[in-house]
């Protein structure tokens, strides 16, 4: 607990909001500053004045989760200030409530300007929210998918035919990588329903996925080159460039050829027929 930070990241906050911000007429009492009195943050938070006057005066005990709660509550913090209150008060940030599977306006903004190249915003399940046009010809239409198929994991471990895009030397890697994906995703949206299920049903249904959960597998910073078996031009080898978004669990995924490989000329070729599919 740092209670210098602290105390001083309440004040600042404090005196920034307004007594009508928050339902105080601003008459109803003569006031010195513009900003709340700590005797109003603590009625919106439902404490005694005298606890939360201790810790912005740089004593008293930690505050609890619950009191840290409705601090933020109180004082009308975004999320992301939320969590810099708790890690302030030395408790790990709380479990923050996902959007759904609407991209992030930033993020659809930068997808929508990608026509020379395969892209796909993909969810922390594996579920394919959007996909290009290069993207569909590259490797198919991963969006038409229902219930547990929309995950590339369930596909993967219940479904051969989705290997086939890919040579059969790289199977267990790309299975490992993909169990690690949603390890990950399991770990940190440890309260999501539809990662709980999606992990439960495949530890019942693939004998292969429940051996690699066991092993408890990380997700390497490094991500080697995926080679794609494509029908109409055969062995691409690409590497996958992901934008991460920090306030959704969502990955912008971007395929890239090395300039001047034959996988680039291979990638060009797609582009080709895409267009000439749509003319």
């Amino acid at each position: 607990m740092d209670r210098a930070a602290l105390a001083d990241f309440l004040r600042t906050r404090r005196e920034a909001l307004q007594p009508e911000d928050v339902g105080f007429p601003r008459g109803y009492r003569r006031r010195r500053t513009g900003g709340l009195r700590r005797e109003e943050v603590a009625t919106l938070a439902g404490m005694s004045t005298d606890y939360y006057s201790r810790i912005e005066q740089r004593r008293g005990p930690r505050p609890s989760e619950q009191m840290l709660t409705a601090i933020a509550r109180a004082l009308r913090l975004s999320s992301d200030e939320r969590d810099h209150l708790f890690r302030l008060a030395g408790h790990a940030t709380p479990h923050r409530i996902t959007h759904g599977d609407r991209i992030a306006p930033g993020m659809l903004r930068i997808f929508e300007r990608l026509d020379d190249t395969p892209a796909q915003v993909m969810n922390h399940l594996g579920e394919t929210l959007e996909q290009n046009r290069l993207a569909i010809t590259l490797l198919g239409n991963e969006t038409g998918h229902t219930g547990m198929a929309r995950s590339l994991a369930y596909r993967w471990f219940t479904d051969p035919s989705t290997r086939l895009l890919h040579p059969e030397a790289d199977h267990a890697r790309h299975g490992r990588a993909i169990a690690a994906r949603l390890r990950e995703a399991a770990t940190r949206e440890s309260k999501d329903p539809r990662t709980t299920a999606l992990v439960d049903t495949l530890l019942s249904a693939s004998d292969e996925f429940a051996a690699i959960w066991r092993e408890h597998p990380v997700m390497s910073p490094y991500c080697a080159p995926k080679l794609i078996e494509h029908p109409q031009v055969g062995t691409l080898e690409l590497h996958g460039q992901s934008l991460l978004d920090p306030a959704r669990p969502q990955t912008l995924l971007i395929f890239t050829a090395l300039p001047g490989t034959e996988s680039e000329a291979k990638l060009h070729h797609l582009a080709a027929l895409t267009t000439t599919r749509l003319a």
